[in-house]
Formats: structure tokens, sequence, C-alpha cells
């Protein structure tokens, strides 16, 4: 599904973000993406959904190399990926169905498609008692459900999430986490960076390690490897 070849990208500032890399990612897989702060995996994560463009090699998705696709044709390519941020990105001003509709309103979605949809992501994200809620009514971890809900709605083939557990508590990390398996196992391919030793260490999926822009390291059911 997702095919680096070569990748490279160094920054206006001179900064080489990532060096030659090189990974294949099927279908239906869940990958961590782990390494030290600033080792390059938020530019690695961002090249998958075209925030990034590579200065050298190619991003492949679903066959199509995404970084020699016109600039209006981003938003197209974006309707099958979902983006989970640490930071959750909601609008403040709009209620929680809102915020989740506004995904499906601008790809002119019916209605009635709407509002059945997002009453069931709300649902499953456990959060369709708060619907007419704002964001700043909620906790950080009712949130982040929130946002996932929203990632979600599409039906998206791909979902990247960025240091999604980040600014939680242990306690709600793993109800967070748990939202992401059921996503999962319905066959939607999950690429993750983290920082967070435990989860990795027990949950047990793919981990890609990067390092100086580098892949040191791509285990399957591979531990975190690094001192938290």
């Amino acid at each position: 599904m997702i095919e680096m070849k070569g990748v490279q990208k160094t920054y206006s500032n001179g900064v080489t973000a990532l060096h030659g890399i090189d990974i294949s990612i099927d279908q239906g897989e869940f990958v961590y993406v782990v390494g030290p702060s600033g080792a390059g995996k938020s530019t690695f994560i961002k090249m998958m959904y075209r925030e990034v463009k590579p200065s050298g090699g190619s991003v492949f998705i679903n066959g199509h190399d995404i970084g020699k696709i016109k600039n209006r044709q981003v938003p197209h390519l974006r309707r099958n990926i979902g983006v989970v941020f640490q930071d959750f990105k909601l609008l403040s001003k709009y209620t929680i169905y809102e915020n989740v509709a506004f995904a499906l309103e601008v790809i002119e979605e019916s209605p009635k498609k709407i509002r059945r949809r997002v009453m069931d992501v709300l649902d499953m994200v456990k959060l369709k008692n708060k619907a007419r809620f704002k964001p700043d009514e909620l906790s950080g971890g009712e949130q982040q459900r929130v946002s996932i809900a929203r990632a979600i709605v599409n039906n998206p083939k791909l979902m990247i999430a960025d240091e999604p557990t980040g600014n939680l508590d242990p306690e709600t990390s793993w109800e967070i986490m748990k939202i992401f398996e059921e996503i999962n196992a319905r066959g939607t391919t999950i690429i993750m960076a983290t920082h967070s030793k435990d989860i990795v260490n027990t949950m047990k999926k793919r981990v890609i390690a990067i390092e100086h822009g580098r892949v040191v390291r791509d285990e399957q059911r591979g531990d975190y490897g690094y001192e938290a």
C-alpha cells in the first residue's frame, strides 16, 4: 500500500531530515514509528499525506507517486487518509458533531448520509451522547476520540497518527489504543509515530526505528528499543 524508494528530504535551511529511506507497508498493517526526538519521524509521517514532499526518491500510495501529483489533487488523495495529531486540531467554535461532519461536508455528501455516518463513528468512540458539546467542554482523552472519529468518518484505507497519546495520561492512552486496534481490525492500515515505550512493548506490532534520518531497525512484533 505504501512504498518509499530512496526517499530523501532536505529542508530550505539545509537540514536533511531523511536519508535514502526504503520501506514497504502492506494494506492492513499496524506499524509503530519510533526513535529519538529530531530523528526524522514526523517528516517520515508527513510524507505519507503529502504535507511534505521528498527532495529525492519516490513515495507511492496504492501505486501512485504522490510526490508528482499536483497540489489541486492533494485533497482527493487525503480523502482516503485519516490523520490524528497529538494536539487534536479540533475547531473550537464547532460542536463535536460539526467537527466530525465537516470532513464529509467538504466532499459534498448528502445530509442524510452525513448524519448517519457521524453518529455511527461517534458511537464507536463512545461520544454519541456528547455530539452537541464544544471541544473545550471535553477532557483531553475525549477530544482525541473526536479527532479519531473525524479521521475515520470517510472510511479511510490509511490512518496516520503522530504522537496521538502524547498529551494523555496512561489510562486514557490505553483507551485510545483500543480504538486504534478496533479500527485496524476492520482493515485500515495504521502508521503511528510514538514515544510510548509501554504501548509499543505491550502491543507487539511492526516497529520501524528511525535515527538521524535513516531506518536503523524494522521488526515484526518489535520492541520500543529505547530508554523512555
